[in-house]
């Protein structure tokens, strides 16, 4: 059975944990590390309303991300390169996701400070339109791009 692309994306997302988020909004470019959980192609994450990346999704829900680990070896460079829109979730959706987080961060569930505060933050949700897996024992720079459906 040859390479595929979508099963390598869909399994490194699954076995990592951060990926760094850039926005844009009233408050100028910025990007922002934030831990997700993912549901095939989709990425939720949590974050106070106040920080920098919230306030520019509140009024700019298009934005940029990567996931990737710090590499000393370019041939072993793996990853994922996205756009995508984000939208903060209520009701089913909300509850969901901080179901798929917990079962994903289990020490989430150790702590009841940090489980009341988990329901006073938002939870958001990041579908890509765009979806890329870097994979560099391909080649230098080599890249899929994912077809996405849905």
């Amino acid at each position: 059975m040859g390479r595929d692309p979508r099963a390598l994306a869909l399994a490194y997302l699954a076995g990592h944990q951060v990926m760094t988020l850039a926005t844009f909004g009233p408050l100028g470019l910025w990007a922002a590390a934030v831990f997700y959980v993912n549901d095939g192609f989709d990425l939720y994450f949590l974050s106070a309303a106040h920080t920098r990346h919230a306030q520019n999704l509140a009024t700019r829900p298009g934005v940029a991300a990567t996931i990737q680990e710090d590499y000393r070896d370019w041939e072993a460079i793996r990853g994922i390169q996205l756009e995508g829109v984000v939208q903060l979730l209520d009701g089913p959706g909300r509850d969901a996701a901080v179901s798929r987080y917990q079962a994903k961060y289990p020490f989430i569930n150790r702590s009841t400070q940090l489980a009341a505060a988990l329901t006073r933050i938002g939870w958001y949700r990041l579908q890509p339109t765009q979806l890329y897996f870097i994979d560099n024992s391909q080649g230098l720079g080599h890249r899929d791009q994912i077809t996405l459906g849905d």
